[in-house]
């Protein structure tokens, strides 16, 4: 098994602040809006180095490049809402499109960037990737420049848990071979399943009239979108919505947020299924998350001025 001592030293929890990127499909849902602002109100711990707008496809976009035309606009739209601007200069437009196959980067100004900001970083203090998208940008810098797989530590919201009867998850299912990249190149990887994990992390509209309106304009933004949302999405006049990304940025901050262990790499198969291998290298795993503690710490920090 090709475990490093510098690849499970890379996989632990950072004890200090950090320097970090997020990788978003920002317009694709709602929970992407709170897992940037989360960011960016934890920056204590969280340096944030830039922002990068991922592709997605679905009834919001007309193409995947459109879906990242679509984000890139709304991180800008949040980052006004958070009183940021100065921030903007830090967000870089991402992929067009997703990898032809898993040997062809897809150029874009984001997956430059990470390639040349990730050089600054060294296997002892890396570059971490938060992604909470296709991985599609992140997979194109690792084509594009190998060697930053030792310089970063990648946490990644994408596919389901090992125990869900199918992968095709809608992070992983629009890339495969971006997946398999990631999943398969030896970098630091932690995996936050959505289907059977973080989809516990609901909310509904009691606790977010009780939490977040009325704090200022960026909860009330969140308020009604995710409110919007709720109902559009659910036949249920009781409705909870799920806004599991936020648990990606979470993982950094605090070790009672979740739980996680150390596996052999999953190989995600273009059938939407694992396959596995016990010799495959570690990464990181989270099996469950602490919901009430994580909610506490992200209504808390929305909701200041």
């Amino acid at each position: 098994m090709n475990n490093d001592l510098g690849l499970l030293n890379r996989l632990n929890k950072p004890a200090g602040p950090v320097d970090v990127v997020l990788d978003t499909d920002t317009y694709n849902e709602i929970d992407d809006q709170y897992a940037l602002s989360y960011l960016v109100k934890s920056g204590d711990k969280l340096h944030l180095k830039a922002v990068y707008a991922a592709p997605f496809f679905n009834e919001k976009s007309t193409g995947p490049e459109d879906g990242m035309e679509k984000s890139y606009q709304e991180i800008l739209h949040i980052l006004t809402l958070l009183e940021k601007e100065e921030y903007k200069e830090r967000v870089y437009k991402g992929s067009a499109g997703y990898l032809p196959d898993e040997q062809t980067p897809v150029e874009s100004a984001a997956a430059r960037h990470l390639t040349e900001l990730a050089m600054e970083y060294t296997p002892e203090k890396p570059l971490y990737v938060v992604a909470i998208g296709a991985i599609t940008n992140v997979a194109s810098a690792l084509l594009m420049r190998p060697e930053i797989k030792d310089r970063m530590v990648l946490v990644w919201l994408g596919g389901n848990s090992l125990e869900w009867p199918d992968n095709k998850e809608f992070n992983l299912f629009q890339d495969v071979a971006a997946a398999r990249v990631v999943f398969g190149c030896g970098v630091a990887l932690v995996q936050l399943p959505c289907m059977g994990v973080v989809s516990s992390f609901t909310t509904g509209a009691g606790e977010l009239e009780m939490f977040l309106r009325g704090k200022n304009k960026l909860c009330d933004y969140l308020v009604d979108y995710t409110e919007k949302e709720g109902a559009l999405g659910s036949k249920n006049s009781c409705w909870t919505r799920v806004i599991w990304d936020v648990t990606a940025v979470a993982w950094l901050l605090d070790e009672s947020f979740m739980e996680d262990k150390l596996i052999p790499s999953p190989i995600p198969q273009y059938d939407h299924h694992y396959s596995f291998d016990p010799t495959r290298h570690f990464i990181r795993y989270v099996y469950h998350i602490n919901r009430d503690n994580l909610f506490e710490d992200l209504f808390r920090k929305l909701a200041e001025s």
